[in-house]
């Protein structure tokens, strides 16, 4: 019983051992650290295991009651230690100590090995029991981890978004200020595109009022060089003249020493007849002479005839010379005047108006037949019609005495400026007179005479006159031109002094081809503008049809004239004209595009040419379109050169 009862210590003993050493695996457990049962380190005691008769008293119930019952001596009760951590171990060693007398004691007893296998058998079962808590505590770490893994997803997660959000209010941030910023460069893009715009403006008419002064300058310059080569020409022309006329005198007096030598000879023979007949007639005079000597009244009434007589030839030429210059001053046409259709005197206007109905009759067929109110003028239908309604309005100005209107015709040089103006004439009734402004310059000092001399003939005609100045520009231009003298700034103010108030009987037509040249005040006494284009392609076609009928169609018709001269003059070659139809005409006029009705009134004269040069005087179609290209290329080529010396001139 003895033994029985201190195994059952032992085994106590053993268990509190085992208990202590569990509790601290335990309590270490979720540490980094974990602690054998038996392992020689002493960890501070938990509070349930500071007394060592509870961690005792805690086993017996695992052991039969009958052990406990018959250990009738109770194990001596350890000394209490009020201050357990005052070791260096932080623990009590009474129960370590008591363990470790238990373990002598079970080994030097007969039933070790018994216990031995009953504590070991024990021990498995703690450690299947400790590795299933530890298996536990693993899965609970693992879902703790997952736990932790998904709460770090679901922080990221909600960081990710918050960060896409705050990502995304930045860029709407950024590209509001972006889209401000461009407003912004935009608005001072475009303030500074005004800006530009308004510097180029600026600098375009800077440019263009540098390029007028330059072209006006070139201009003047131009027409100083043309008066310099007029100049020159006339003096190359007289030099030449003087020079012609030196040789002329040269061959003269060589032929005269031969001729001295023939007609002294035949002046001996006629001396010495002539001598014979003056010694006869001297002998005759010299005895009337000593008879009219010897007596004084025969001398008087002699001398007194010879002397009345040279008085009287000499005082009857001088007078009818000043007394026909009054009357060419009074009566006669002006200087400036190159055309008219009234006479140069009074009387000579019957013939010259009878003569102008006349033809004006023979040219009504050819009115009717071309279809054209104007003659030979062919013009766009409502310039002509404009210009018939200046007619008519004239005529009915004339028959109820109001003022007249004056008129500026301008355009490019040959489309029927001057043609215009004398047919206008001649529909409103009034007389024509043409004169050109180039004619005033070299008038010098006497122009402005001359422009008043003019202007009082015009005014004696009883029918009206239209006045038609063509080149108006040539002494009616700006009066600021450096180029322009004195005389010319003259004769301008003389036509402005007579151009003053509308008048009754004169109509001042101008035609130019640089309307812009003319002074101010000269523009501002034009009532009526007139632009004269060149021809469109139903003109030309028209102009064509004309100038072949009278070039071609009518070249070798007989002109009116005497029936003496035509009896002796020679027959002129018909013209022949084979398959030249409408359609050849209308292709002409559409290659001729910018021909003037002159250069087309040209081109039908080559035409001419052209056929009197072939061998049997025949017009086809090949040799009119052959002309017509040769003509059209000449035009181009004339073209080029012109922009050509504009674009250095400029």
């Amino acid at each position: 019983m003895g033994k029985t009862s201190e195994i059952g210590g032992l085994i106590s003993a053993i268990a509190a051992s085992f208990s202590f050493s569990q509790s601290n695996f335990v309590s270490f457990a979720d540490g980094p650290f974990s602690f054998s049962p038996f392992s020689s380190s002493n960890p501070s005691p938990s509070p349930q295991s500071s007394s060592p008769s509870s961690s005792v008293q805690s086993q017996p119930s695992t052991l039969p009651q009958s052990t406990a019952a018959d250990n009738s001596e109770p194990a001596p009760r350890a000394p209490r230690n009020d201050h357990p951590r005052t070791t260096s171990a932080g623990f009590d060693p009474v129960a370590l100590e008591r363990g470790a007398k238990v373990l002598r004691e079970i080994t030097s007893s007969s039933h070790a090995k018994k216990l031995f296998e009953t504590i070991k058998t024990q021990e498995a079962t703690r450690q299947a029991e400790l590795a299933e808590k530890a298996a536990e505590f693993k899965a609970l770490q693992a879902q703790a981890e997952t736990e932790r893994q998904r709460v770090v997803y679901d922080e990221q997660r909600k960081l990710a978004q918050h960060q896409a959000q705050t990502k995304s209010q930045m860029a709407r941030y950024e590209d509001e200020l972006a889209r401000k910023r461009m407003q912004a460069e935009n608005e001072y893009q475009r303030a500074r595109n005004q800006e530009l715009v308004k510097l180029q403006e600026e600098s375009s008419i800077r440019q263009e009022q540098a390029r007028r002064a330059t072209e006006e300058q070139i201009q003047a310059q131009q027409r100083q060089t043309e008066r310099e080569k007029a100049e020159i020409e006339r003096e190359t022309i007289r030099v030449r003249a003087i020079a012609e006329a030196e040789g002329r005198a040269h061959e003269a007096k060589l032929a005269e020493d031969v001729n001295r030598r023939i007609l002294k000879d035949r002046a001996n023979a006629e001396m010495e007849k002539w001598v014979a007949t003056i010694n006869t007639t001297f002998e005759h005079i010299g005895g009337g002479l000593r008879a009219v000597l010897t007596d004084q009244n025969k001398l008087v009434v002699v001398v007194g005839g010879v002397t009345a007589l040279a008085a009287g030839i000499y005082t009857t030429r001088e007078g009818a010379r000043v007394i026909w210059s009054y009357v060419d001053r009074l009566l006669g046409q002006p200087s400036l005047i190159r055309e008219s259709s009234r006479g140069k005197y009074p009387w000579s206007g019957v013939f010259t108006r009878s003569l102008s109905t006349l033809s004006s009759g023979a040219n009504k067929g050819s009115t009717s037949k071309n279809g054209n109110g104007f003659g030979d003028v062919i013009l766009h239908p409502s310039l002509q019609k404009r210009i018939e309604q200046l007619a008519n309005a004239t005529a009915n100005t004339k028959s109820h005495q109001a003022p007249f209107r004056n008129m500026l015709f301008y355009g490019p040089p040959g489309t029927g400026k001057t043609m215009a103006a004398r047919e206008l004439a001649k529909k409103s009734g009034l007389d024509y007179a043409l004169m050109t402004g180039g004619d005033v310059a070299p008038l010098g000092s006497q122009a402005v005479t001359k422009i008043h001399q003019l202007f009082d003939w015009s005014k004696k005609s009883r029918r009206g006159l239209l006045l038609f100045i063509d080149e108006a520009d040539a002494f009616l231009c700006e009066r600021n031109k450096t180029y322009m003298s004195e005389a010319q700034r003259s004769a301008l103010n003389a036509l402005l002094f007579r151009t003053g108030d509308q008048s009754k009987d004169i109509v001042l037509a101008l035609a130019t081809n640089r309307p812009g040249d003319l002074d101010s005040a000269v523009s501002d006494r034009i009532d009526e503008v007139l632009e004269f284009p060149l021809p469109q392609t139903g003109e030309r076609f028209k102009l064509l049809k004309l100038y072949l009928d009278k070039y071609i169609a009518q070249a070798g018709s007989r002109k009116s004239g005497g029936w003496l001269q035509n009896l002796f003059k020679r027959q002129p070659r018909k013209i022949e004209i084979k398959g030249l139809t409408d359609d050849i005409l209308k292709e002409a006029a559409e290659k001729t595009e910018g021909f003037s009705g002159r250069e087309i009134a040209k081109l039908m004269a080559g035409v001419q040419a052209a056929v009197y040069g072939s061998p049997n005087c025949v017009l086809d179609a090949t040799l009119f379109r052959e002309v017509v290209d040769y003509k059209v290329a000449e035009h181009q080529q004339r073209s080029k050169l012109a922009s050509k010396s504009e674009q250095k001139s400029h």
